[in-house]
């Protein structure tokens, strides 16, 4: 094995990521996959077996207008995250799936909103209590 000298290691590092950097890629990368939008276009991907089509997508995810799920999907597809394919018909159809990298993620997001539905009552209740001591750690009105 090779040794590297300080002034290599410096040099290596200097292009390691480090999301704690506002201007590292990485950084960004999780600005986007923290977006509801994301979390829950991948998790409707992720938990249906084969592709979906736009409207099913629609459909599954309540309160997503066609213009944020267009955005979100675009943004998806760009990352490598989600496939598109058309098939040309009348209308034209067009389903999204998971990529390899996509699959890879799915899970994770499955996981936090598994997460958030098993927990959402502990939370509800952990908010009421703070916001009854007008967000002053155990103090009480």
């Amino acid at each position: 094995m090779a040794t590297t000298t300080a002034a290599q290691r410096r040099e290596q590092e200097r292009f390691a990521y480090d999301a704690f950097l506002r201007e590292c890629p990485t950084n960004q990368l999780l600005a986007r996959l923290s977006d509801k939008w994301v979390s829950l276009v991948v998790a409707a991907l992720a938990g249906h077996d084969g592709p979906l089509r736009y409207s099913d997508l629609g459909r599954k995810i309540a309160g997503v207008s066609q213009k944020m799920l267009t955005q979100t999907l675009r943004g998806l597809e760009r990352d490598g995250i989600v496939a598109r394919t058309v098939t040309p018909s009348v209308p034209v159809r067009v389903d999204y799936e998971l990529t390899a990298l996509g699959r890879s993620l799915g899970g994770l997001l499955v996981a936090v909103k598994d997460w958030a539905e098993t927990h959402m009552d502990e939370v509800a209740v952990a908010r009421e209590s703070y916001d009854a001591a007008d967000g002053t750690p155990g103090v009480q009105k």
